[in-house]
């Protein structure tokens, strides 16, 4: 007589089933994030005439050529409006890093009257869309003469509620007081406490928020595009915005594309050269320390 399987067996066979699965989704996953990323450059190297043609996954003779003609574009400057995008992404992404950070610590590590009070009042901001006060912060920045300047791109990044909550959270996994306690002991000052033991623990979130503020400022194109009327102040997407509403006789769809795909090259650099601290930022504060 055959003997069935035994029980460690079929337990054996199904979790490699489910295995097998799981990684056929990822696989299929990340083959349709990649084939966007793909096609970008399949139509980057395509002429004007050929996009009119239609869809094609085969990559063209253009890309130089197309290459050529964005970065020398008459109607605007792409080294400058990167220049200018980078400035305000890297400010605003450290300053909100840097000082969400600092509220937070200052949430977490101090207990004060009206504490709750204030966690609650900054989560309610977080709810109010951006574009709600839009309005009123453009005509306020026109009346201190603060258009084109990067002050008002940059320096309102530093309130930023929903940075505020994550390092909180992050903080309750990470942080425990015991460590602010010793060094409050040993005589160190709460600046100095959190610059050199707070900040160094909170790096993988660090780098987290700070790919997520960069990328945000980066693609950021409605309170630019309300300020900036220079042209040599202008930032990528609203050259981009600029290069697309081009007179058609001088349209050239596949420059648009090259300029798009220049736009994100530092998206890229920047998640590839902190994916290690992304993966450590997302799965560290789901453990308690």
């Amino acid at each position: 007589m055959k003997k069935g399987l035994s029980g460690n067996t079929r337990g054996l066979i199904k979790l490699t089933v489910l295995r097998v699965i799981v990684y056929a989704i990822l696989i299929f996953l990340c083959i349709l994030c990649l084939f966007f990323f793909y096609l970008m450059l399949v139509n980057a190297s395509r002429s004007n005439a050929q996009l009119a043609t239609g869809f094609s996954l085969v990559p063209q003779e253009n890309f130089f050529k197309n290459l050529v003609n964005a970065w020398n574009d008459s109607s605007i400057n792409i080294p400058r409006g990167m220049l200018n995008s980078l400035i305000i992404a890297l400010a605003t992404a450290v300053l909100t890093t840097y000082f969400s950070a600092l509220t937070a610590y200052g949430v977490h590590a101090y207990e004060f009257k009206g504490k709750k009070f204030v966690f609650t009042f900054i989560i309610a901001v977080m709810m109010i869309p951006s574009q709600v006060s839009a309005l009123g912060f453009i005509q306020m920045m026109n009346k201190f003469h603060l258009n084109n300047s990067y002050i008002p791109l940059i320096v309102p990044g530093i309130a930023a509620p929903v940075v505020f909550f994550y390092m909180k959270q992050y903080m309750e996994s990470v942080l425990p007081l015991d460590v602010i306690d010793a060094a409050r002991v040993d005589g160190s000052g709460e600046f100095r406490t959190f610059n050199t033991i707070v900040l160094p623990m909170l790096k993988p979130a660090i780098a987290v928020q700070m790919i997520f503020s960069f990328v945000s400022s980066w693609n950021n194109y409605f309170i630019p595009a309300l300020l900036l009327d220079k042209a040599e102040m202008k930032t990528v997407p609203i050259m981009i915005a600029q290069l697309r509403s081009a007179d058609y006789s001088k349209f050239d769809m596949g420059k648009v594309y090259m300029f798009i795909l220049l736009a994100i090259l530092p998206v890229l650099i920047t998640y590839i050269f902190l994916s290690k601290s992304i993966i450590k930022g997302v799965t560290a504060g789901s453990v308690k320390g």
